[in-house]
């Protein structure tokens, strides 16, 4: 074997995680593949098991863009599915990182979830609900036994199923919620996209000090000047204490990302000093990202 040869086959035994989401229908498999994709990994849905290995060499080639790939496989590929079991037993051997995920659920939520949407089940044809799911368990069965992690979404309503999958795949320190934090001027309108809006036009504003009115709120002699008038501190203390059981429910419920709004007349002193100040308190709370954004200035 040539030098590049033991290269490239070094990079193919160290391809990347490469995780198959399989199962019952109507166990969660569209609810898994959109928490993972917003985890970062590449989803692909509906796959037959025989282009596994094509896609993954194709993931191969992108260098390292794609180290996390997901691939939601089920018996809507029909015939082709019952390759799957023997597919996965050739990518363990190639040495990738290969893990199997099988949804399940009892028989009755099944049902009732067909029932819910007023779909047939992909394998019922001609008989009921209980006909295609019963079907379905038993090519699945020999899927199931081998499967590296194994849920049963009958008590989870779609946000506990995401927050599960958040809880196994994500990073120990990776943020559960990212919040951007962004100052804005109340002449040019409120943001369409904030959550949550403040008003900093209580304090005294800059724009009247002619030593400030031509600089902005990330110059420090500005901030200085807004944190020492009364009432900034305590706002800023205050507003973070009372964000922070927000922010902690957003994450619970998978809301992945907030706009909180800092407003003043023209968005160019105080709510950009303010907006800083915010973000600097809410970077420290646990599972959370925090991006400042300032919105309109530059505008005056």
């Amino acid at each position: 074997m040539t030098d590049l040869e033991e290269a490239a086959s070094a990079d193919h035994r160290d391809g990347g995680e490469v995780l198959i989401v399989t199962g019952m229908s109507g166990a969660g498999r569209s609810t898994v593949a959109d928490a993972l994709e917003d985890l970062g990994w590449y989803v692909v849905d509906n796959l037959p098991p025989q282009m596994l290995r094509p896609l993954l060499d194709l993931t191969e080639l992108a260098a390292g863009a794609l180290p996390r790939v997901a691939v939601v496989v089920d018996v809507r590929g029909r015939d082709l599915f019952v390759d799957l079991p023997e597919v996965t037993r050739a990518l363990q051997r190639s040495r990738r990182q290969v893990r199997t995920m099988f949804l399940d659920a009892s028989d009755d939520v099944l049902v009732r979830r067909f029932e819910a949407v007023r779909r047939p089940h992909p394998l019922q044809g001609d008989g009921t609900i209980l006909d295609g799911i019963l079907l379905e368990r038993e090519r699945l069965a020999i899927v199931r036994e081998s499967a590296d992690v194994l849920i049963d979404t009958s008590g989870f309503n779609i946000h506990q199923l995401a927050t599960r999958v958040i809880e196994l795949f994500s990073a120990e320190d990776a943020a559960r919620h990212t919040v951007t934090v962004m100052s804005f001027g109340f002449k040019y309108g409120l943001p369409p996209d904030a959550d949550l809006v403040a008003d900093m036009r209580f304090l005294p504003n800059p724009f009247w000090n002619d030593e400030l009115r031509a600089l902005t709120g990330e110059d420090e002699a500005v901030r200085d000047y807004v944190l020492a008038q009364e009432g900034a501190s305590d706002f800023l203390d205050s507003y973070a204490a009372a964000l922070e059981p927000v922010l902690a429910g957003y994450q619970r419920e998978n809301k992945g990302h907030s706009v909180v709004a800092v407003g003043c007349t023209g968005g160019k002193h105080r709510s950009v000093a303010m907006a800083r100040e915010l973000a600097a308190r809410l970077s420290a709370l646990p599972g959370v990202a925090v991006r400042v954004k300032h919105r309109d200035l530059g505008r005056e």
